[in-house]
């Protein structure tokens, strides 16, 4: 009887995917970083800048895709399949947006290259969807996204913002005023801080609800120079 070890055939993974960078290789290929809700994946996607490349369509950036990666022995996978799901054409007519998306990409990139977190992948499809959305719109949408955007990639590394006791350890009040303090990251009572209930309400609902609950409070625009402040501060607190 032959003693020869049999190798089982690692089984290859198809799931959801946003390209965070795009990189030439070779004369045809390319390296691609996709997150995913597996998380952040390095894949070669190999004769995809020829002309009849059936990858090519499948890995635009600003775009959701379905993608199928083998994954071998090396850190590096193979793209062998990508079908594109939704692509956001909003961003090819606005650098604004350009910048916004980008900013994003780079910084979820950086989370989730130290933590597997299926939750950086839902927050950045929900940030493309929104900008996709409002694109145009004459709001201030794009602050209570990057606001959501901050509070959120912030619990999504694992840090939860103290929106229920100030610096003293005691519980907030609707009828008391506060500030954020940096250093303890919570917020501190004073007669004439600049926060007070509303904020506290929205930055809860942030945490809690999806970009577009957020969008549709009332009065957000008012209340957003605050909470965009606090936000980031917050995702400056816990960045990698």
């Amino acid at each position: 009887m032959s003693s020869a070890k049999t190798t089982r055939r690692q089984p290859d993974l198809r799931t959801e995917a946003i390209v965070l960078r795009r990189t030439d290789y070779g004369e045809a290929d390319r390296v691609l970083q996709l997150l995913t809700p597996e998380g952040k994946r390095s894949v070669i996607a190999r004769g995809v800048r020829k002309e009849k490349s059936k990858l090519a369509g499948g890995i635009e950036l600003f775009s959701v895709s379905e993608v199928v990666i083998h994954e071998g022995k090396t850190e590096l996978g193979i793209l062998t399949s990508a079908k594109l799901l939704e692509y956001y054409d909003a961003f090819v007519k606005d650098i604004e947006l350009i910048e916004m998306g980008g900013t994003m990409m780079k910084s979820v990139s950086a989370r989730a290259e130290q933590i597997e977190s299926p939750e950086f992948y839902k927050i950045l499809k929900q940030a493309l969807q929104v900008m996709q959305r409002h694109a145009g719109e004459e709001t201030r949408w794009k602050d209570v996204l990057r606001a959501w955007w901050g509070i959120n990639l912030t619990r999504a590394s694992g840090e939860d913002m103290n929106l229920h006791f100030d610096t003293d350890g005691d519980r907030l009040k609707a009828d008391s005023r506060y500030y954020w303090d940096e250093e303890q990251a919570a917020l501190t009572k004073a007669t004439a801080g600049r926060i007070g209930a509303d904020h506290i309400k929205l930055m809860r609902l942030m945490a809690s609800g999806p970009a577009e609950l957020a969008l549709k409070v009332q009065g957000a625009d008012v209340l957003i120079d605050e909470v965009l402040f606090v936000a980031r501060c917050m995702e400056k607190a816990t960045k990698l």
